[in-house]
């Protein structure tokens, strides 16, 4: 967890956790879903919000009266998503097809959504692919994890910065506010460190990184995807903090969710996959951390703060 010199909120001082605690025994934490206060017009999108840690995010989300938009890349899956919300809230979330591994279905999916609404409260930037195929690149050619985990995201993010300002503004409701940025990283970008951090031969478009990325693996392609959500959450905190906007990186657990699919193949692999399952907590405690980064209202003084677990706190 990121070094605190002072309390820059008023909560009791952050604790750093071990890879063993962060694996086994984390920390019971001090704020949970139910803590979320009431959303009533806020507007907020979750990427990946049809599985996982992103659907639960949708679910807490709805159940505490938010407008919530589901971005995923299928509409089939997304829609079955929604369907289930809608059983367990009472409440519906809003479709958005959106393809982090495709430039264009982001723009097309960002226009979407300003052409539907005049303000976006908070970004959950969550959906993320772990250890695929090395050959897996997104449609522009780029690596599949460092395209899709960060450039996605990045693009996604700038496309929405307009509607993200305007909203911190007051506009068009002459109500200023602090918006949220959320960006879901990873304790991978600890685990599996490349030299000088991010190999940039490896990130380029075409068949000239393969090479690169053939060499490094994908658990270090991972964990500079994972990087790269931190050092871009910290740059927007840099840039736009004094505009209004609260961005803040973060690692949601060791939690059982689709993201390690691609754990498999060989026998090291499925004993890997087998160990993890023995350790992982349920999705419910995965969205804890990324709905506090979002909803609370201490999280607003954590702009640029880059947390392992924001809540499992003394």
């Amino acid at each position: 967890m990121a070094e605190m010199s002072k309390p820059i909120n008023d909560l009791p001082p952050a604790v750093p956790v071990s890879f063993l605690s962060e694996v086994l025994l984390p920390p019971k934490p001090t704020w949970t879903s139910e803590d979320v206060p009431d959303l009533t017009g806020k507007i907020a999108i979750v990427t990946g919000g049809n599985t996982g840690i992103g659907k639960e995010t949708c679910r807490v989300l709805l159940a505490h009266n938010a407008k919530v938009y589901l971005a995923a890349r299928s509409e089939s899956k997304g829609s079955r998503a929604i369907e289930e919300l809608q059983e367990k809230t009472g409440k519906t979330a809003v479709f958005l097809r959106l393809d982090l591994a495709d430039l264009r279905s982001i723009r097309q999916a960002a226009e979407a959504f300003v052409s539907q609404e005049q303000q976006l409260h908070i970004l959950f930037n969550n959906g993320g692919v772990m250890f695929p195929p090395l050959d897996l690149v997104t449609a522009q050619g780029y690596d599949g994890q460092f395209g899709t985990n960060t450039l996605g995201h990045f693009f996604f993010t700038k496309l929405l910065l307009p509607i993200l300002l305007q909203t911190a503004k007051g506009e068009p409701n002459a109500m200023p506010c602090k918006v949220r940025v959320v960006n879901t990283s990873s304790v991978g970008h600890n685990l599996f460190v490349l030299p000088g951090g991010i190999n940039w031969e490896s990130i380029q478009p075409g068949n000239v990184s393969l090479k690169a990325r053939t060499k490094i693996g994908t658990h270090a392609l991972y964990g500079q995807s994972k990087l790269g959500n931190i050092l871009f959450s910290n740059e927007l905190a840099k840039r736009y903090g004094d505009q209004g906007i609260v961005s803040i990186s973060l690692h949601p657990g060791s939690i059982k969710t689709e993201l390690g699919r691609h754990i498999s193949g060989s026998l090291f692999r499925n004993i890997i996959r087998k160990l993890a399952n023995l350790t992982q907590y349920d999705v419910t405690y995965g969205a804890i951390s990324q709905l506090y980064a979002g909803t609370s209202l201490q999280a607003e003084k954590l702009n640029g703060e880059a947390s392992i677990h924001l809540l499992f706190l003394a």
